[in-house]
This record gives structure tokens, C-alpha cells and sequence, in this order.
């Protein structure tokens, strides 16, 4: 077993690599369903490309996610000559997301919890440059979006060190071997082995909440009949809209969270809440968008984005492209399908360890 474990922690960090074609769409899979012509471009280091790619890959909004190799002065470099130091380039994802669907501020927020932000010189088990982490920007903006998520990231005092992920304008970008493309789809059990081996799972782990249908599990409809009054039940299972301006939160000012009403999971921060003169609470972001899913709706005549919680299997509302910056978008909730809790009781009610995105 120690054996397997070492070869794993090695599959990372150099080693021969089979000759296959850079190829990242070789293997055919079902597209997915695109909301709008609108593409964006978004390029993350966080140590090895396997581990930082797949939490990308199943979020409603991104179009694709390749693993490659970036920033460096060497032109198409390949695994082996990366992976053994001998290129100035990190290993890196390069992600293409709808921004009418999903901002750029999501995808960093969800990037810090992929790796250690505050190792310097590699990342885990692998060290070197090469496995270094970086936010390559493509345009002003989203510089700005990632330094303030930086600073607001170091305030918290989550990591014992600060923060060391540079922030780096992008230069380019080398897709990988096909064989490195969909990892822990191609080889789960290495995969995952490596991650635990690593102690990329541990340190996530210890340092991120647990967002799981195990510590936020969803009632039976039948349960929910006596658990939920009769909006709040037609909102969530039915996909009832209530009434603009006359519902619970579409004013609320108070410091707080907003959680899913069905599984009490962490929806959305009071920090992130805005008037948009709509008649219903708005939002910028997500607390994390991988407990939300956005299927497009095409119900009354329209092509809209819904907005669902992940673990409810609930209805949320819609998110449309009209809001204000940095992510332009305005996640219009239904109250009804949430329930609020103060920043006073947080702790109290289980959600101590999201007072940092209230603060």
C-alpha cells in the first residue's frame, strides 16, 4: 500500500508520461446547453491541474475547463518537461464560463478552496514552481475582482499564514496532454488516492465547511408539507413566484445569512444584498456557487436562468444579467424559499464559519 500511495503522490510531480496528442475535446462527451453567446475566460495555478480542475467542471454556467500549463516563456511546452522543472510555466486550468450565468467572482471564490493560497513553492506533496498557485487575470476587471477577494480572503484570519497566491496578468496558455484532460473521470481511483495521499483532502477539510447533502439533508415532500407553510411550499416544490415588494426580506437591511429553507444550507451573505428596486431580496453572488444548480428555463415564453439549491432540489428564484458590478448579475430570490439568520445568532444556529462573509 505505501508503495501504491508513493507511485500516486509521483503521478503529479514528473515521472514518463505516455505519448498522447494535446488533445483536450478528443473525447466526446454530451455538450451542454449554452444560455448566451457570452464567453469568458478564466486561467487558475493551484498545484497539481487534476485537483484544481474538477470543481469546476459541473457548474451550470461553465462551458468548459482545460488543464494545461501557463505563464511561463516556453513555447508548447510539454507534462514531462513542466513536471520536471525544466519550463518556467505552472500548471494550470483554464476555465470558460458564461458570464450570464456565472461570474468570474464565483469562480475565484470557489478556486480558493481547492488548494493551500498560503504555500509558497509548490503546492502539497509537489514543490517546485511549477506547481506554485496563481490568478493569471485577462482585463482589469478581473484583477480587481480577484485583489479584493484576496484582501477580504487574508482579513479573515481563516489561514494561520497570509496569503501568498500572486496575481498575475495572463500571458498564455498550453493545453496538456489529452490524457491529463478529465482525470478523475479517466482514473477515479488514482484520482482520488493521490488527493487523500496529498493531504489536499485533509487540509480542505480542516480549513472549508462541510456543504454536503449528509450535514444538510432534504425532507420528504411529505415532511416538508408539515414543515413549510402553504407559500413557502409552492415557491420551493412548485415553483410559485410570490408577490413583488410584499414578502419577507425584500427590505431587510440587518446583517446576516440567508439559508435554504428546505436543508438550512448557506445561500446567500447580507454583504452581497442590494436594492434593485425589483420587489424581491437581490443578490450579487452566491456564498458558493456549487450548492446551486441554474438550469435555463424556457416556461412562459421566455429563456430565462432559474436559480435552484442543489441539496433542496428546491426553487430559489431566477438570475438575470442586469446587476450591478463587480459580477453584473442580480440573483432575484423568492423569500420565501429562505429563511434568515442574524448575525447575532449565527454562531449559535451552526453557521459560525460563515461570519467572515457577513463581515
Amino acid at each position: 500500500m505505501i508503495a501504491l500511495i508513493a507511485s500516486l503522490l509521483l503521478a503529479c510531480n514528473g515521472g514518463s508520461t505516455p505519448t498522447e496528442s494535446k488533445n483536450p475535446s478528443a473525447e466526446s462527451e454530451d455538450p451542454k446547453e449554452i444560455f448566451s453567446a457570452s464567453q469568458q475566460v478564466a486561467t487558475f495555478a493551484g498545484g497539481c491541474f487534476w485537483c484544481v480542475e474538477a470543481p469546476f467542471e459541473d457548474l451550470d454556467g461553465v462551458i468548459s475547463v482545460v488543464s494545461g500549463y501557463s505563464g511561463g516563456k516556453e513555447k508548447n511546452p510539454t507534462y514531462g518537461e513542466v513536471a520536471g522543472g525544466k519550463t518556467s510555466h505552472r500548471e494550470s486550468v483554464q476555465i470558460t464560463f458564461d458570464p450570464e450565468v456565472i461570474s468570474y467572482a464565483e469562480l475565484v471564490d470557489i478556486f480558493w478552496q481547492t488548494y493551500d493560497p498560503t504555500d509558497v513553492g509548490g503546492s502539497f506533496f509537489d514543490r517546485g514552481t511549477q506547481y506554485e498557485s496563481a490568478i493569471f487575470f485577462h482585463n482589469d476587471q478581473q484583477k480587481k475582482v480577484a485583489e479584493e477577494s484576496k484582501k477580504l480572503l487574508d482579513q479573515s484570519k481563516r489561514f494561520s499564514k497570509p496569503i501568498a497566491t500572486p496575481i498575475i496578468k495572463f500571458t498564455n496558455f498550453y493545453p496538456a496532454e489529452d490524457y491529463h484532460q478529465d482525470y478523475y473521470k479517466k482514473s477515479p481511483q488514482d484520482y482520488y488516492a493521490y488527493r487523500r495521499g496529498s493531504g489536499r483532502d485533509a487540509f480542505i477539510q480542516k480549513h472549508w465547511p462541510e456543504l454536503s447533502a449528509k450535514k444538510y439533508p432534504s425532507p420528504s415532500k411529505g415532511d416538508l408539507k408539515s414543515k413549510l407553510n402553504e407559500l413557502q411550499y409552492e415557491v420551493t416544490m412548485e415553483g410559485a413566484t410570490e408577490f413583488a415588494f410584499n414578502n419577507e426580506y425584500n427590505g431587510n437591511k440587518e446583517e446576516g445569512i440567508y439559508v435554504c429553507v428546505v436543508t438550512g444550507a448557506p445561500l446567500f451573505s447580507s454583504k452581497d444584498k442590494y436594492e434593485s428596486g425589483s420587489g424581491w431580496p437581490s443578490f450579487t453572488k452566491p456564498i458558493d456557487a456549487r450548492i446551486i444548480d441554474k438550469p435555463i428555463d424556457k416556461t412562459l415564453g421566455m429563456m430565462r436562468v432559474e436559480v435552484r439549491s442543489k441539496l433542496g432540489n428546491s426553487h430559489l428564484g431566477h438570475v438575470f444579467n442586469d446587476g450591478p458590478a463587480p459580477t453584473g448579475l442580480r440573483y432575484c430570490m423568492n423569500s420565501a424559499a429562505m429563511k434568515f439568520i442574524p448575525k447575532s445568532q449565527m454562531e449559535a444556529a451552526g453557521y459560525k464559519d460563515y461570519l467572515w462573509v457577513v463581515d
